[in-house]
């Protein structure tokens, strides 16, 4: 058990931080009307575990939940540069939701790859502010994210 606060206390700042993501990502979705493409939905799911682990550090303030916390944040910052490079052309992306090569397709092949694809491609930039898209955004919070997870690391009690 962690006898310090402080970490308790950056535990729930770090994981408080997921939930503002979370709640800007779904207002976004449901208010802006910008339906998220398939790596905007996986960026979500470590968010997610991040605020369950924030919840229960709230009653066991412990390393491995501080550890696990740096984990889940650097996962969905990780997600959010893959993302940024697909969406500025860097790679390509999944080809469930991105455009490809149509060279190397018959016909039949691109319509139906076209009939079949999501309706929000994950190469396109629907928002950015100062030129940095929600992506780029995730991973920049969620690095400061992983640097205070790490604090509560250090400062919890084994």
């Amino acid at each position: 058990m962690d006898r310090n606060p402080t970490s308790r206390n950056l535990m729930l700042v770090a994981a408080s931080g997921s939930l503002t993501l979370m709640i800007g990502a779904y207002l976004f979705q449901h208010v802006g009307g910008m339906a998220p493409c398939k790596l905007c939905i996986t960026q979500r799911y470590p968010h997610v575990i991040a605020i369950a682990l924030g919840v229960i550090a709230y009653f066991i303030p412990h390393r491995v939940i501080a550890a696990l916390g740096a984990v889940a944040a650097a996962t969905t910052s990780g997600y959010g540069m893959y993302h940024t490079g697909v969406e500025r052309g860097w790679w390509q992306g999944p080809t469930s939701c991105t455009s490809g090569p149509i060279g190397e397709q018959s016909a039949d092949d691109l319509f139906n790859q076209i009939m079949a694809a999501p309706l929000v491609r994950c190469d396109d930039v629907p928002w950015d502010l100062f030129t940095l898209s929600m992506a780029s955004w995730n991973a920049l919070i969620s690095l400061g994210l992983v640097v205070i997870w790490i604090a509560a690391f250090k400062r919890a009690s084994v």
